[in-house]
């Protein structure tokens, strides 16, 4: 019987519900078939993101602004579901169930985008040349309605899948065998190089695609892709090891912000001790100082009880007591917050890399011979810049490391500073490139031409230096903030951790289309001209560049400082007294 036990997964469970057998569930297999699903994501999402502001530019007749936020909003949206897909993920699907079912409707998404792209009555007709200008009809609110409906069946998708892919991948091995601890920190460097594969696929192959052969096509793979995918995902059902849900950490969090706004003038207790705890000792939180106003969610007092029949002990209401553990859960949740508001301001700058620096993309020469290159496929070096990266950091300053000073690396704190400086440099030499672009734009007088369609004398390859430096924050920052809220926070929230860093992604998308919209109306002349005027060569992207670079680099003064200030906090001496016990206003 001891030996059985021994082969078993505390705190997981096979398709039938009892204990997962180590020998028969588990492991690399079931983990690559759920890696499976997150190639084809990042095919669909990405495939359609890095060229979709030329499709509305191009297509659909939109000013380039609008453009770039419709995608920024898109992107934005994705990751901001996380948090809805977290939520039923832990509070009522699982993650498998959750995987499934928004694969499912991001397979539906796509679907009907490739659909709406084909149909002639879903787009406007092309543009009318007439004289020295053409006569463009936008699309129609209803043209608009249906693509929208597409991109964001496809964003709710996005979301449901990455909250659980990492989590669900992750509890396939168990962190109390060594050997499984061990290959579940080489499952994280596979994940990102396999979101990094998904990426490289769709800015490659994908926008080939979509410009040679047609974006219904293009969008028609993705979504067989997707559908490949689910049945290779179901076909692991009983291989997978289920992990038993504790409630959502939402829920969690509430309860104790509500026990302690209840109890907020009551006096604390003379000594630690005298907080009420219920977890068992091993999996315990220490209490610390930091942060005391919650502590008061500990405090017993007559009403917190109620009785449960037929049995001696009576039940605890978590919205009046909360335990030690359970608010020290929310403290560290807490503490991670000026990390998580310092590393927005990155997103916000690789939004431009697939809006903005696109749309210059469209504008210059492009051409290898008689092959010319996507404009949406210029990102190929962004994403070959976090590849590079990612194998620079491990087999040379990794060994590095551990020869000179004994440690496996930079901190994740010191990954997402290097990142966050890239990101700034980035944005500085996109500036100057932009600079350059206009003065060749002026030189030819393109700025006299209503369109921003034709080619400028200028190689595209000049903008290899913004899209490399800001890939390669992508590859410490991303590895980072992963790093950083998955080990910052309590083991009950690690789909709340994951979630709250997607977030970062989300608003950093949001900010962006927040900005343009900002800049151009205060920037706007009367004659519908600006920093980002419809046609990208009679703007000034170069200042809305400077811009983005000196917020960056603001931004990463702000970092530094919560950086240094982000420590783990040492634990109260359990014999320690309180000296808040004095007065209900006493602070700790």
């Amino acid at each position: 019987m001891e030996g059985k036990m021994s082969w078993s997964v505390a705190d997981a469970v096979d398709y039938k519900g009892f204990p997962a057998d180590k020998s028969k569930t588990g492991g690399w297999v079931p983990a690559a078939l759920i890696l499976g699903i997150e190639i084809c994501e990042r095919l669909s999402t990405m495939g359609i993101a890095v060229n979709l502001v030329t499709y509305l530019g191009g297509t659909m007749h939109l000013p380039s602004a609008e453009s770039a936020n419709i995608v920024t909003d898109f992107m934005g949206t994705s990751f901001l579901l996380c948090l809805l897909g977290g939520f039923l993920a832990d509070s009522f699907l699982g993650r498998y169930l959750t995987i499934a079912i928004f694969a499912v409707v991001q397979a539906l998404g796509t679907g009907l985008l490739s659909v709406s792209t084909k149909l002639p009555q879903l787009r406007p007709p092309v543009c009318s040349t007439g004289g020295a200008s053409s006569r463009c009809e936008r699309a129609s609110g209803f043209q608009l309605g249906i693509l929208y409906l597409c991109l964001y069946l496809i964003a709710l998708g996005t979301g449901g899948l990455k909250s659980s892919v990492s989590g669900f991948g992750t509890d396939q091995f168990d962190d109390k065998d060594e050997k499984e601890k061990n290959q579940m920190a080489f499952f994280f460097n596979r994940f990102f190089f396999f979101i990094s594969t998904g990426t490289l696929l769709a800015v490659t192959v994908l926008v080939y695609i979509q410009d040679e052969v047609g974006r219904s096509w293009a969008y028609g793979i993705c979504c067989i892709s997707m559908l490949i995918a689910i049945l290779v995902f179901l076909s692991g059902t009983r291989s997978y090891r289920y992990k038993k849900s504790s409630g959502s950490p939402i829920v969690h969090i509430l309860q104790v912000l509500v026990a302690a706004v209840k109890k907020r003038k009551l006096h604390y207790p003379s000594t630690v001790t005298l907080f009420y705890e219920d977890c068992p000792e091993a999996s315990r939180i220490h209490h610390t100082q930091q942060f005391c106003f919650l502590d008061k969610a500990a405090i017993m007092v007559e009403g917190d009880t109620q009785i449960n029949e037929g049995k001696t002990d009576n039940l605890i209401n978590p919205w009046k007591l909360c335990s030690v553990t359970r608010i020290e859960e929310v403290k560290m949740m807490i503490r991670l917050l000026p990390v998580w508001a310092t590393t927005i301001m990155f997103w916000t700058i690789y939004a431009q890399m697939i809006t903005f620096s696109v749309e210059q993309a469209t504008t210059m020469e492009r051409s290898i011979g008689s092959f010319q290159i996507p404009a949406g496929s210029l990102t190929v070096f962004f994403v070959g810049a976090i590849l590079i990266s990612l194998a620079v950091y491990d087999r040379v300053i990794m060994p590095l490391c551990r020869k000179w000073k004994g440690s496996q690396g930079f901190s994740n704190l010191q990954r997402i500073g290097i990142g966050l400086t890239f990101s700034v440099i980035g944005m500085a030499a996109a500036a100057l490139t932009e600079m350059r672009r206009l003065s060749v734009a002026r030189q030819v007088g393109v700025g006299q031409v209503a369109s921003s369609s034709t080619t400028l004398p200028i190689s595209v390859f000049i903008l290899i230096p913004q899209f490399f430096l800001v890939g390669a924050g992508e590859a410490f920052i991303y590895t980072g903030q992963l790093d950083f809220f998955i080990t910052r926070s309590p083991k009950g929230m690690k789909t709340m951790s994951t979630g709250l860093f997607l977030t970062t992604l989300s608003l950093g998308f949001f900010l962006s289309s927040f900005l343009v919209s900002i800049v151009k109306n205060v920037t706007a002349a009367k004659d519908g001209k600006g920093w980002l005027a419809d046609n990208i060569n009679e703007g000034r992207l170069d200042c809305f560049y400077g811009l983005l670079a000196a917020l960056s680099a603001i931004n990463l003064g702000v970092y530094l400082l919560c950086a240094a200030g982000s420590k783990p906090q040492p634990p109260t001496d359990q014999g320690n007294i309180l000296k808040s016990n004095s007065t209900p206003d006493d602070k700790c």
